[in-house]
């Protein structure tokens, strides 16, 4: 069941089109990254979804209603990229408002408001006031707040910024304890390394529009590079390769060769030896995330 969904999402500023028609749909219980560079439309999309922002044309739907219904609020929890919380409040202060403007109870508020303190490594701080926080304080409390209500799906808007790797590292561990929990989670972040350890489904938005989405296999199929080493490899051999695939960098027994299907290595290693080679080595290296989404902004105009 999709707990997000989109169809020909679209918004108009003006002369600007922010977002040109974004069509996906996001499974309960899924950890989704939602990628793109600077001004792709990934922040308003997020607005739109949130009932933030009313779209120009198209549908979206949150948890089977309409975007901003009040209902499918309060089971929606949310960190902004850009958040500004009142200074002079502590950390446990700011989590109990947010949990009386959800109508948590007080009961509910005084065990929930120290375990996430807890949970996001702020229970010795719990009673400093956010104004002495540093960034990557302010992003864990930014954090529990998103998690104050329990949420059934949550938006993440860039959640490790100004951390360390400790700190991504935690980030990650909440990530994964939401979706052992059955928690949607809508994940915005520039460090494609966590987005690739933690997510089920990735969908790249460029100039507004879908360019690349599925599972990270589904989008590195078609892309694996190998690294032989051989022995006795001359030019007849090299331009035989070339027939599996693209030959890269040749130097001294060694190349390297663009591939779109593993399955052909067999066949490759069996060419090489009936032609007297000794193969020492076959180095299999499927594209990592980073490299998909290089090659796909690198294409020019989506």
């Amino acid at each position: 069941m999709a707990v997000i969904e989109t169809a020909d999402l679209r918004k108009v500023y003006g002369d600007t089109v922010a977002v040109a028609g974004v069509t996906f749909a996001v499974g309960a219980g899924q950890v989704f990254g939602f990628l793109g560079p600077n001004g792709a439309g990934k922040t308003t999309t997020i607005k739109m979804l949130l009932g933030l922002v009313r779209p120009t044309a198209g549908q979206a739907s949150l948890l089977g209603r309409a975007p901003g219904d009040h209902g499918a609020m309060a089971r929606v929890g949310f960190l902004p990229e850009h958040f500004n919380f009142p200074r002079w409040l502590t950390a446990r202060e700011l989590l109990d408002v947010h949990g009386r403007l959800l109508g948590l109870p007080r009961a509910e508020r005084q065990a929930r408001v120290p375990a996430l303190l807890e949970r996001v490594g702020l229970g010795d701080r719990a009673g400093s006031r956010i104004g002495t926080f540093s960034k990557g304080m302010m992003q864990r409390v930014g954090l529990a707040q998103a998690l104050v209500g329990r949420p059934e799906v949550v938006f993440l808007d860039e959640p490790t910024s100004g951390l360390d790797p400790l700190g991504r590292r935690d980030v990650r561990d909440i990530i994964r304890e939401l979706r052992s929990d059955g928690t949607t989670v809508f994940l915005n972040s520039h460090f494609l390394s966590e987005v690739e350890i933690t997510c089920d489904q990735v969908l790249i938005v460029k100039d507004g529009r879908v360019v690349r989405s599925g599972s990270l296999r589904e989008l590195t199929l078609g892309h694996l590079e190998v690294d032989l080493h051989v022995g006795g490899l001359d030019d007849d051999m090299v331009a035989d390769l070339a027939g599996f695939g693209q030959v890269g960098h040749v130097a001294e027994g060694h190349l390297t060769l663009a591939l779109a299907d593993e399955e052909q290595l067999p066949a490759i290693v069996e060419r090489l030896v009936a032609r007297g080679a000794r193969v020492y080595e076959v180095t299999p290296r499927r594209a990592s995330l980073e490299d998909i989404f290089l090659s796909v902004i690198e294409e020019g105009p989506a």
